[in-house]
């Protein structure tokens, strides 16, 4: 079972950056893109742990604020030629309010 959970403000989120939140089971890093839709991922790059809510936005992707790692906020993959993936959370928008998927 799942739920969804108010985690902030769309305006809360900067827009082309990164913000922390943590639920029961994970800290995860939101994303607001230019569009002002909203991504959310597992807070830690694969490679070296790196904090991707401070990484540099860049289209549907970020770049961890380490090693550069770029990572596409859609999908959690790590682009070639590096590898890995980070675990990639749904969110939605309902009255300017950010809503996250939380559980399985």
């Amino acid at each position: 079972m799942s739920d969804w959970i108010e985690v902030c403000k769309l305006d809360e989120i900067p827009k082309g950056a990164g913000r922390t939140v943590r639920t029961a089971d994970a800290v995860i890093a939101l994303f607001r893109l230019s569009d002002d839709s909203v991504r959310a991922v597992e807070n830690r790059c694969p490679h070296k742990g790196g904090p991707l809510a401070e990484g540099i936005v860049s289209g549907r992707d970020v770049l961890c604020p380490l090693h550069n790692q770029r990572i596409h906020l859609d999908t959690g993959e790590v682009a070639p030629p590096d590898s890995g993936c980070v675990r990639v959370f749904e969110t939605r928008i309902e009255d300017d309010r950010v809503l996250l998927r939380v559980g399985a």
